[in-house]
């Protein structure tokens, strides 16, 4: 232990030592290193954690507090407004200076303003870092000097731009600041326990940064090379599944970005997938410059005429869908995984969206309210700009006359229901010509596959068809009053 002065490392949405920028920079100021984290569902706008996020959270700090003392640090836990637990914490320890790697929420971006703002009139110094997106969303514009709207040409002026910063391993010890009085992390009651729904999560997910190198290892070298074709099967295990390591930072988008190039550097096949990869990582970049300069876009339609689309007040139907109970077996499926692992295959996300805006005609943002809830990768970039790009109203937004059917499109990204089957048993003994709409099954079809509709499976809450129909006369009627 030290007397000098410590510099305290505030993690976020880093929760990782390697190619951490904050806690590189906290070590080269040869300073003993006091690392934190701050529990902030009060500070003004910050919206907290859905149930899902807290589990993860919990794992999360849990490895995190793991890797700190192998290098013997400690993790010190404080809950409460960001800007009072710091001011609290520099007076107790005489902290000299203050790292973080940023965030681009609004709430967070205005709480960091006024903590840096706290500190420097303290006397303290305070920085932050880039530890979370390839390229910050100020440093990528258009010709005309202005954010991409768009993300092809984003995309393309990424790759020109991007380059990957030097990292330098971490010694083996570090510098520890004094011991401070901290919380227990179970007192912040973060997992559920009455009841405790977590097990599909605990079955499905290993948290920390050690399990998603070896997450990322694995898919590189046995999934990558079938990547661009698999990615829209969600009855194979063809996705990398590394959005909600992404979103808590236990992997940095760089660390992804110099593994994927190594792939594409080999040829073939496998750098096809490696550059289908970094796509999907340029497109949550994307979301968050899209976020950056456009802030309203986590609560209001980016396209303003969507403000008058007459959505439908409709609780059952919400119900029904929050529930995977719509009758239509892809949409359960989906809902039902997502109850289950706290995740929801890309594919199935996009069919299931348009059911809800499109086919039951419900507000996307109660949508994005429930994935907010549900989600272990749930992030205000990309669940707000996903929702917004299925529902027509985003920037480089999907067509709102392109609606997805859930009977063709698990035909054909489920072709044997093997994904239906899993997720809805009910079906599991309906042929496969049949699983995807069981409600057209001839009755010894229905009998002998144990299935009665609106009893063992609900039939459908709506006829697509109409619903199609009715959804695409509401967007004429809106492009007619704006025209």
């Amino acid at each position: 232990m030290s007397c000098e002065s410590p510099a305290i490392v505030w993690f976020r949405q880093d929760l990782r030592l390697a190619d951490n920028p904050a806690l590189a920079a906290a070590i080269a100021t040869g300073r003993p290193i006091l690392p934190l984290y701050v529990l902030d569902e009060v500070s003004p706008d910050i919206r907290p954690h859905g149930g899902a996020s807290r589990w993860w959270l919990h794992q999360s700090l849990e490895s995190l507090a793991a890797n700190l003392r192998n290098h013997g640090l400690r993790l010190v836990l404080r809950k409460g407004a960001a800007l009072d637990v710091l001011r609290e914490l520099v007076e107790e320890t005489g902290a000299a200076q203050v790292m973080w790697n940023r965030c681009y929420e609004p709430a967070a971006i205005a709480r960091d303003t006024s903590v840096k703002a706290m500190l420097h009139d303290a006397g303290v110094d305070a920085e932050s870092f880039n530890g979370s997106l390839l390229i910050e969303p100020w440093q990528i514009e258009t010709g005309q000097g202005g954010p991409y709207k768009v993300f092809t040409p984003f995309w393309k002026r990424l790759r020109e731009l991007y380059q990957s910063p030097q990292t330098d391993d971490l010694p083996d010890t570090l510098s520890a600041a004094d011991e401070v009085a901290g919380d227990e992390l179970a007192a912040w009651a973060l997992l559920p326990t009455a009841p405790d729904w977590a097990g599909g999560l605990r079955e499905s997910w290993q948290v920390g940064e050690g399990a998603v190198r070896t997450r990322l290892a694995a898919f590189l070298e046995n999934a990558v090379a079938d990547y661009p074709g698999d990615r829209d099967r969600p009855d194979r295990a063809g996705t990398s599944r590394l959005s909600p390591h992404l979103h808590w930072g236990e992997i940095s988008p760089h660390q992804v970005w110099r593994a994927a190039t190594a792939c594409m550097e080999a040829g073939g096949a496998a750098a096809t997938g490696a550059e289908a990869l970094l796509r999907e990582v340029a497109w949550r970049d994307f979301n968050h410059h899209l976020l950056f300069h456009f802030p309203t876009i986590a609560t209001s339609n980016w396209r303003e005429q969507f403000d008058r689309f007459p959505w439908r007040d409709d609780p059952g139907g919400l119900a029904a869908w929050q529930r995977g109970q719509t009758g239509y077996p892809l949409v359960d499926a989906g809902l039902r995984e997502l109850w289950h692992t706290g995740f929801m295959h890309n594919r199935v996300r996009m069919i299931v969206g348009s059911f809800l805006i499109k086919d039951l005609m419900i507000d996307w943002r109660d949508g994005e309210a429930w994935f907010w809830d549900t989600l272990v990768d749930a992030d205000m970039a990309n669940n707000a700009g996903n929702w917004q790009w299925v529902a027509g109203s985003g920037a480089d937004a999907s067509p709102f006359f392109r609606i997805f059917n859930p009977v063709t499109q698990g035909e054909k990204f489920d072709p044997a229901g093997d994904y239906v089957r899993r997720w809805v048993p009910e079906l599991t003994g309906m042929p496969q010509k049949w699983v995807h709409k069981p409600w057209s099954a001839p009755a010894e079809i229905l009998a002998e596959s144990g299935v009665v509709l609106d009893q063992t499976y609900p039939a459908p809450i709506v006829d697509h068809g109409m619903a199609r129909n009715r959804a695409l006369d509401a967007y004429k009627a809106l492009r007619n009053e704006i025209t």
